[in-house]
């Protein structure tokens, strides 16, 4: 097996940039795939419920279900059937908001908390055994250098942070384009977690 394709002469940076984000991609799909292999293996679950779970412990008192759609980036619907799956192993319940019967929030149950306490405990394990290769100067670098980059909305095409004029311009677009996502019936798949 040969290693990774060195080129022989200096590249564009256009080209050099996309060959480093293919090559994290597929790093970060790699990893992914073993991530999966091991929580179904070890805990006879599934990444995207993790995902939930791991957002609902970050909120003591929970979240509405829109709240938990929007920070995990992905649409009502994905995170509606994983929590109907939660709900039914007893790990998530639902409560209604107090004054707004509208309002459903869910949260982890006890079972939940203490099923998430092992699964994080596991997928760190993991996740260090994956990396063991770098050492802690690498990894402190590669953290360093991968948080530089700024994507979305609030920034401009250098990563700086965008005039009050053309964020609120490009908030517009993305709410847009959201909802035409939305009534067009597809599911978003903007890169959150893994619930998809």
């Amino acid at each position: 097996m040969t290693g990774p394709r060195r080129p022989s002469r200096a590249e564009p940076g256009g080209k050099q940039k996309l060959r480093l984000w293919l090559r994290l991609l597929r790093v970060a799909r790699t990893i992914e795939v073993e991530l999966r292999r091991r929580f179904a293996l070890q805990f006879a679950t599934t990444l995207p419920k993790f995902d939930v779970m791991a957002a609902l412990a970050r909120a003591e008192n929970g979240m509405k279900m829109s709240e938990l759609s929007r920070y995990l980036m992905v649409s009502n619907g994905n995170v509606t059937g994983i929590i109907d799956r939660l709900v039914t192993e007893r790990f998530v319940e639902r409560r209604a908001q107090p004054g707004d019967r509208r309002a459903i929030f869910v949260r982890l149950t006890d079972k939940g908390l203490a099923q998430f306490a092992a699964m994080a405990a596991a997928h760190e394990s993991w996740i260090g055994e994956i990396l063991s290769g770098y050492s802690s100067a690498d990894t402190e670098t590669l953290y360093t250098l991968l948080s530089s980059t700024h994507i979305g909305v609030g920034h401009d095409r250098n990563g700086l942070p965008a005039a009050p004029g053309a964020m609120r311009a490009a908030t517009a677009q993305q709410q847009k384009s959201d909802g035409d996502q939305q009534r067009l019936g597809r599911k978003r798949e903007s890169g959150g977690p893994h619930v998809r």
